[in-house]
Parts: C-alpha cells; sequence; structure tokens
C-alpha cells in the first residue's frame, strides 16, 4: 500500500497526530510527574502511579501512531520491514498489559491492606511488562535482517544503557551521601527508555536517520 491508497486516517497516525507529537507527549508529562515527586508537590505512591498512567497512555498512541503508518506506507520515521512490524506490535502488547496492571496495582493500593501474596502478584506484573520491553528490543535485533538497521538499533542501546547506568552511578553516590532524596528504582528504566530517544538524536547526528526504536 502506497501513500496515495492509504486510509486517511491510518496515514495521519493516531488521533491525527503523528508519532513524534506522542514521543513528545510521553516525554513531556514524564518530566511533569517527575517534577512533582521530587518537589513534593505530590505525596504517597498511589498518587505517583495513578498520574503515571498518563505518559503511558501517550506512549501507548506514539506506538499505534507508528503502526498506522507503517501499515499506511507513509511512515517517515520507522521502516516497513516485517521485523519493525513485529515489534510495533509487540510493545504495543505490553504497553497494554503494562497500563492494565499498572491500574490494577493502584486500585489495591487505595484498599489498604491486602494479604501479601496477593500484592506480591500484582506488584510484579509491571516489572514483567517492564522487561518485556527489553525482549521486544532484543527481538527486534535479531529479527532486522538489515545491517544498518540493526547497527542503529544496537547504538541507541547502547547509548541508552550509559545513560540509565551513569544516572544510577550518580545518584547512587549522592544518595549514599545523603545529598539527594531516595528515588525508586524502577525510574532507572524510565531514564533508559528516555535514552533511546537520545540515541536515536545520535544516529541522526552521526548518520542521517533516526533509527528503528
Amino acid at each position: 500500500m502506497n501513500a496515495d491508497t492509504a486510509k486517511p486516517g491510518k496515514a495521519a497516525g493516531f488521533l491525527g497526530r503523528g508519532p513524534l507529537f506522542w514521543i513528545g507527549m510521553t516525554f513531556g508529562t514524564s518530566g511533569a510527574v517527575v517534577g512533582l515527586v521530587l518537589s513534593g508537590a505530590i505525596e504517597g505512591k498511589a498518587t505517583a502511579f495513578t498520574l503515571m498512567i498518563v505518559p503511558l497512555a501517550c506512549m501507548a498512541a506514539a506506538f499505534m501512531s507508528m503502526l498506522n503508518k507503517n501499515e499506511a506506507g507513509t511512515g517517515d520515521c520507522v521502516t516497513k520491514g516485517q521485523a519493525q512490524r513485529n515489534y510495533i506490535k509487540r510493545v504495543a502488547v505490553l504497553t497494554s498489559l503494562y497500563l492494565a496492571s499498572f491500574a490494577a496495582l493502584t486500585f489495591l493500593d487505595r484498599l489498604g491492606d491486602l494479604p501479601y501474596a496477593v500484592r506480591l502478584g500484582v506488584g510484579v506484573l509491571p516489572g514483567l511488562a517492564v522487561a518485556g520491553f527489553f525482549w521486544a528490543i532484543g527481538r527486534l535485533i535479531l529479527e532486522e535482517t538489515d545491517e544498518f538497521m540493526r547497527m542503529l538499533t544496537i547504538r541507541q542501546t547502547l547509548v541508552a544503557s550509559a545513560l540509565a547506568m551513569s544516572a544510577a552511578s550518580v545518584w547512587g553516590m549522592l544518595e549514599s551521601a545523603d545529598l539527594v532524596p531516595h528515588i525508586d528504582a524502577y525510574w532507572y528504566a524510565i531514564i533508559w527508555f528516555a535514552g533511546l530517544a537520545l540515541g536515536s538524536v545520535v544516529n541522526r547526528i552521526t548518520y542521517g536517520t533516526w533509527g528503528h526504536v
């Protein structure tokens, strides 16, 4: 299917907006939530969990926009290979699972004291969904037949890993010296995903293309 025969809705992305808009919304809303948490403007994990649904929904919209543009043949930020289509579908499913488990965790947290087994089972589900994202990226690297695009994806993951591990090391040292407040470890996974966007910028500057992820 080409751009001339594509359905207007899919060609436009998701809700009339392209992937870059939804990616920008994801990082913008994530930054707002992080700022509110670190400033003490909001208290309690339940409130933070509830607010994080907004950037997660934006991220799901970004992947839906990518998938629609890909299927319509109008995508300018993704390639049209089978590996990329599989990756987008996997991430869309994992994002849905994450949102559902996140909502369940928030709801149960508001109920108060629950059996340990229940809290453990529900609490581990969002983390497993996030682990699924790493698996999806790994499958993308393995399934990609274009060596250049595979190299760009690997570069993105290296940049993301360097950013997340550097942030964990620096903040951990500052925290051990009681110079900064404690943050939960799952924020480093969020930083890793932000590093993928930074890796895309690095790819764009050095090779003239954003890459897959």
